[in-house]
């Protein structure tokens, strides 16, 4: 069972937000309008606490007057109907007969939905129901998207985070996925050289919104296979909150699970390390967690 949550990243995070959002304001030329809010990508391994920092993260924020938006890639996911007939297109490619991996978001929608927050326009957040379709999940209608900018009494916003497990991933040259094909690896040897390049000529797409940030939190791991073992404890806890010794995902179920998502963090992790945004110094942080989840290391890129 993991141990209680406790929130050693928030004190590290804010100061950093805080510095990227004043040279942020110091970058904004016009002042005939509030100027359009900072971006931040926060991207962290399925398990690591990334939706939990989220919380505390907005409420310090908002603690010191900064309207906050907080939201996640995995309410862009495409609608059941187009990510059905993604794996329809391509039956052999088994990265994409279920939601997940790049590909399976609907990126222009991402990104017309923060253009038209970075104007401070009235906006409607997509809302996304994973239970939908035993489990295979549907866009909510716009009916139930939540409004933002709606009031006039409410304050512009001045910044957003967008989170999830593969927030910030770049695509990497045809010749560095197939290097990796061919060393050992956890999932890689799994799939069809094909299907990865397919992944990774998506993910350019992605380039339009990752380029778009002014800031970028990296929760990474001192073993990115510790996943394993954290989407087995959400399952424990799912079972310990229901009463029921039957809920969840059996450890064999959990493994395949987490093999869906696997080599894309085989592929783009180094990248996240390395620096997302060189043109950008100073504006990345790596915190760093152990097994635990709490913070060994943090890096400044």
């Amino acid at each position: 069972m993991a141990p209680p949550f406790t929130d050693d990243k928030s004190p590290i995070c804010i100061p950093f937000i805080l510095n990227r959002l004043k040279l942020h304001r110091q970058q904004q030329t016009s002042s005939s309008q509030p100027p359009p809010p900072l971006i931040i990508g926060l991207n962290g391994i399925q398990g690591v606490g990334k939706s939990t920092l989220v919380v505390p993260l907005a409420a310090a924020l908002q603690q010191e007057g900064i309207p906050t938006l907080v939201c996640s890639i995995d309410d862009f996911y495409l609608t059941h109907e187009d990510q059905v007939a993604l794996a329809r297109a391509n039956p052999e490619n088994a990265l994409w007969q279920v939601r997940g991996e790049p590909g399976t978001h609907d990126i222009p929608l991402l990104k017309s939905v923060f253009s038209s927050l970075l104007r401070h326009e009235q906006t409607l957040l997509p809302q996304y129901d994973k239970a939908l379709f035993s489990g295979q999940g549907d866009r909510l209608p716009s009916s139930s998207w939540i409004p933002i900018n709606h009031s006039s009494n409410s304050p512009p916003l001045q910044v957003i985070i967008l989170e999830g497990w593969c927030v910030g991933f770049r695509p990497i040259p045809p010749s560095a996925i197939t290097a990796k094909h061919t060393s050992p690896s956890r999932t890689l040897h799994q799939h069809r050289l094909e299907h990865l390049l397919a992944i990774n000529e998506k993910l350019k797409e992605y380039d339009q919104v990752t380029d778009m940030f002014g800031a970028f939190l990296h929760i990474d791991s001192e073993n990115i296979e510790y996943v394993y073992d954290w989407r087995q404890e959400q399952e424990e806890h799912l079972r310990l909150a229901r009463g029921d010794p039957d809920a969840g995902m059996t450890r064999e179920q959990v493994i395949k699970f987490v093999d869906a998502y696997y080599p894309a963090y085989e592929l783009y992790s180094e990248g996240l390390r390395n620096g997302l945004l060189p043109e950008k110094p100073g504006a990345q942080l790596r915190i760093i967690v152990g097994r635990d989840r709490k913070v060994k290391q943090v890096v400044e890129i």
